[in-house]
């Protein structure tokens, strides 16, 4: 049946609003009118008047975004010379940086052999003033990390800032609560951008209140998307990655905006890195901003071994560390998310440009895995853009892909984000072949200049995947495994609580305002909500696969719990829990028959998600 849709004509239309399309959004407007408002760049779509700009977000508010962000700011600071941290809400100068080692006070962790050596090592110094609270200072700042002089902020809040004055010029368009369905495709141009039907049943079935998605016709699409856009995944499976690039190394983060306790005495722009606990692997982060709150959070990296990855109750193990307890202890949480992150950097890099559209942003490979930094990238990767259609109008050309490989991606090979991100490029390898050496790798990378580094082949989750019995073998029985699973699945509840305190992780001791359950921090922390009439947007394409799978990785790492067992052996997801993190995607265990590169779980475009514009 063919379905008539609406349609709109515009010049530029944007997908996805974050760092990246701020950047862009950001520099545009600067020279779409002159001084006395007269259209400087003038639109083709309507004459007389400026560029016709549009912007979609699929998040009911530009304001939902998830993370805690320290940077550098100097793209920021580029666009904006006059910004001052005391300009933005919830925002601070760093004024003093820790990296801090995490010992394993409860013993339980997965640590090498090697890594309890050498912490055996270290406890005779434990009388030295760096070791506190069972952790150990490091003296100094790598370079690569220092963030001496920019800021801490959060991006929700950052994201409303930047969007309100843009909104505010009248001269471009911003529409939350809007999800891109699809890109116009003809062969390998892009000619605009489906937005969601509306009025469906879960299965995408037309009902009684069905509205075709309008089709936006635009001279240039702009995707900015991010790692697990619905947009930016139909461009990377119709066109595939450049020769030699791969996007294999993920993260989750979770994090959670603390109203700290007034016991509490560390200022604002305070930063303080984790490493070693509760696992290894993961990396933790305390942001102090203004008004007595903390973005405190964790990253599960995909190299993690251990099939125990949910986030949630590792944010809580970390948390309750004696080091990062004795600032927190007394707080109530205000909000809490997580979201992914694309660690394959400019390796993961897909193809930027063609025929009437261009990538910006996290999902464009803009991420640097050996400063850990990411939003001032993506900021910088939407200015370069910019400047790109500026130069194009002002000579009357076309958005085409050789006009777009002749600026913006010139652009970026002669930028400090180029340069930057191929020194980072193997930072992180070491960590395939476990902790020391992957903080080798990092060291050598940084010290060489990106020369030098651990050499190990990066491998994905699914290639990575180890049953329970291989981790936990030494722990449980396989008779014990089997139980925990069958009853999970009678009862549809997870299983990695019962593995988790099998194995020697305490229960956490909840008291109902920093320390509450997953689901209430569902409930009370971040407000999920997800309105009737759309499609889901999380499928298990080939039941079989999930029968087969004894990992069940999608639900021990769902952020929200809205992907649940059942004992037929397929999932259940609950669209109405999901804060869209898009961890379930990247860390299935099973790649689809038809495509080796792609996972069983099919993530595309949705609404809903996390309500909370503090994150």
């Amino acid at each position: 049946m063919t379905v008539e849709r609406q349609e709109m004509q515009v010049d530029i239309a944007c997908v996805g609003f974050g760092p990246a399309t701020a950047g862009f959004l950001q520099k545009l407007t600067k020279e779409l009118v002159d001084e006395n408002g007269m259209p400087r760049l003038q639109s083709k779509v309507m004459p007389g008047m400026p560029l016709q700009v549009l912007c979609y977000e699929r998040a009911d508010d530009i304001g939902f975004g998830v993370s805690g962000v320290v940077t550098k700011a100097r793209a920021l600071k580029d666009s904006m010379p006059e910004i001052n941290a005391s300009d933005i809400p919830l925002a601070a100068e760093v004024k003093e940086e820790k990296l801090v080692y995490l010992f394993d006070h409860l013993n339980t962790s997965l640590r090498s052999r090697s890594q309890r050596v050498i912490e055996a090592m270290l406890k005779p110094l434990k009388f030295l003033p760096l070791f506190k609270e069972n952790a150990m200072e490091i003296p100094f700042i790598p370079s690569f990390m220092n963030k001496h002089g920019g800021m801490v902020f959060s991006i929700g809040q950052f994201s409303q800032w930047i969007g309100s004055q843009l909104m505010a010029s009248g001269l471009i368009q911003i529409w939350p609560g809007t999800p891109v369905d699809q890109p116009l495709l003809e062969r390998e141009q892009v000619l605009g951008i489906r937005l969601m039907d509306q009025g469906t049943d879960k299965d995408g079935n037309p009902e009684a209140s069905y509205m075709p998605g309008m089709e936006i016709k635009s001279r240039l699409t702009v995707v900015g998307d991010g790692p697990v856009g619905s947009v930016g995944q139909i461009l990377d499976e119709k066109l595939g990655l450049p020769e030699g690039n791969e996007q294999k190394d993920w993260a989750v983060g979770a994090k959670m905006l603390i109203q700290l306790p007034d016991s509490c005495t560390l200022e604002p722009g305070t930063v303080i890195h984790t490493v070693g606990f509760p696992e290894p692997e993961i990396f933790g982060f305390f942001y102090v901003l203004p008004d007595g709150l903390a973005s405190a959070g964790i990253f599960i990296p995909s190299w993690m071994d251990t099939p125990i990855k949910n986030s949630y109750r590792y944010l809580q193990h970390w948390l309750l560390h004696p080091y990062i307890w004795q600032h927190v202890q007394g707080g109530t949480m205000r909000s809490w998310g997580a979201k992914s992150i694309q660690e394959s950097g400019r390796r993961g890099e897909p193809f930027l440009a063609g025929d009437g559209w261009a990538r910006i942003g996290e999902g464009s490979g803009t991420t640097n895995v050996l400063a850990n930094s990411g939003v001032d990238e993506a900021w910088f990767s939407g200015v370069l853009l910019a400047e790109a259609v500026i130069e194009l109008e002002n000579k009357d050309l076309e958005f085409t892909k050789e006009n777009l490989q002749n600026t913006y991606i010139q652009k970026r090979r002669n930028s400090w984000l180029e340069k930057e991100a191929k020194q980072a490029e193997k930072a992180r390898d070491g960590f395939q072949k476990g902790f020391i050496p992957g903080m080798t790798g990092m060291v050598l990378t940084w010290l060489s200049g990106g020369k030098l580094s651990f050499p190990a082949k990066p491998r994905s989750a699914q290639e990575r995947a180890k049953p329970f019995k291989k981790v936990y073998g030494n722990k449980l029985s396989e008779q014990e495994i089997e139980e925990i699973r069958k009853k999970g699945n009678a009862t549809s509840n997870v299983i990695y609580n019962q593995v988790m305190n099998k194995v020697g992780w305490p229960e956490i001791p909840y008291d109902g305002q920093l320390l509450v359950s997953h689901q209430d921090a569902l409930l009370m922390g971040g407000k999920v909500q997800a309105p009737h009439g759309y499609r889901d947007h999380v499928r298990f394409l080939f039941p079989h696969l999930c029968k087969e799978c004894e990992q069940k990785t999608c639900i021990e790492i769902c952020s929200g719990q809205a992907i649940t067992p059942n004992d037929e052996g397929v999932p259940v997801f609950e669209r109405e829990k999901c804060i869209h993190c898009g961890a379930c995607m990247w860390s299935c265990v099973k790649y689809r028959k038809d495509d080796s590169e792609l996972t069983n779980i099919d993530f595309k475009a949705g609404t809903g998600g996390l309500h909370s514009a503090e994150n």
